[in-house]
């Protein structure tokens, strides 16, 4: 337990605060694995700094202390290490970031928050406090928390953390006359729409997005990774000719047909007799997608709200456009506005859905 009278914990949440912007840095590149920074600090002054770059790679704790020049090796054993999440203490696809702590004699070690994820959760930190580590725990929590608000809702509530998102003319029209295609939100603001998709695992739209916008669902505006294409077609009746089934990243088909993989292209077969959206929550968490982005259509995102399975919506309006008719946008329901941010015409709002717990 933190003593908040401590006038070292001012000096804590500085070098954590430090660990969070470096965890961020790896957003888009190591899911399903979590956000982490780490800082090496010895009498105040920053010896090393790392975060998780990549899934499979190296963890930060190790590019930390990799990052220390040989003139400074000499004061790890004398330094505190800062980390936003526990350190592991199995063998994954690394080895345990506790043993690498242990074995370089660090004497300090301040976490953010506890890693939820059983093979971790508590146990690195006992590790530590064995070997004779000081350990403090629950420095910048929620900060840490929210860092990694995919990774906690994942192993918590066993669903990816879900992001709604859909443009929307002035009048509160998601799309024009059917058959015309309404272009909404600005190019600027598409930028910003493109970053979203690389700092998610997935993106899902329904049959009728597809076929009305054949949209690529990549991340060409943006220099991050794409995320994973998943499109709803419960009757297999999008043609292959579409942009969704090029080839060019991994595509996931929700279906009531078939299961397996043909051609270069995944289905998950649903029961149809179900209710769609917690079959989809199901699916991607046993896929192992910790975060999804749904931009498509107004149904299928309505279905989301009415059921409850949505942490976060962004919802862009362009106040310069009026439709005066069409597919009217979706509701928000019990919605907390947390962000708003005008990008020339266009509006970004985000909302989040009132009492989630991480």
């Amino acid at each position: 337990m933190l003593n908040i009278g401590d006038p070292s914990i001012q000096a804590h949440e500085v070098f954590m605060q430090r660990c969070l912007q470096l965890a961020v840095l790896g957003a888009g590149h190591v899911a399903p694995n979590p956000l982490v920074g780490a800082v090496l600090v010895h009498q105040g002054r920053i010896i090393g700094e790392g975060y998780h770059k990549k899934y499979g790679g190296p963890h930060a704790e190790v590019n930390c202390i990799d990052a220390v020049a040989e003139k400074d090796r000499e004061l790890i054993s004398r330094s505190v290490m800062y980390v936003s999440l526990e350190p592991c203490a199995h063998h994954g696809k690394t080895p345990p970031c506790a043993d690498l702590l242990i074995r370089h004699k660090v004497p300090q070690v301040v976490v953010g928050c506890r890693d939820p994820f059983p093979e971790v959760n508590g146990k690195g930190i006992e590790k530590l406090r064995a070997a004779g580590i000081d350990v403090i725990v629950g420095v910048c929590e929620e900060d840490a928390k929210a860092v990694n608000k995919r990774f906690f809702t994942y192993h918590t509530a066993y669903r990816p953390y879900v992001t709604l998102k859909w443009a929307q003319t002035a009048d509160g029209f998601i799309a024009g006359i059917p058959g015309e295609r309404l272009m909404i939100s600005g190019a600027l603001t598409n930028r910003f729409v493109h970053r979203w998709r690389s700092e998610e695992a997935a993106i899902l739209v329904g049959t009728n997005t597809a076929l009305q916008d054949d949209p690529q669902l990549n991340t060409r505006y943006w220099t991050g990774p794409d995320p994973i294409r998943l499109v709803v077609d419960l009757d297999l009746r999008l043609p292959v000719s579409l942009q969704l089934f090029n080839g060019a990243s991994r595509t996931i088909v929700i279906n009531t047909i078939k299961q397996g993989e043909e051609q270069g292209i995944q289905y998950y077969q649903v029961d149809r007799k179900k209710e769609l959206v917690p079959q989809i929550m199901e699916a991607l968490y046993r896929l192992r997608i910790n975060s999804v982005l749904v931009e498509g259509g107004a149904v299928l995102l309505q279905s989301f709200i009415d059921s409850g399975y949505w942490d976060e919506a962004r919802v862009i309006t362009n106040t310069a456009l009026t439709a005066g008719t069409g597919l009217p946008a979706p509701r928000l329901l019990m919605a907390e506005s947390v962000y708003t941010e005008p990008i020339q015409t266009d509006l970004i709002q985000v909302f989040t859905r009132p009492a989630v717990s991480l």
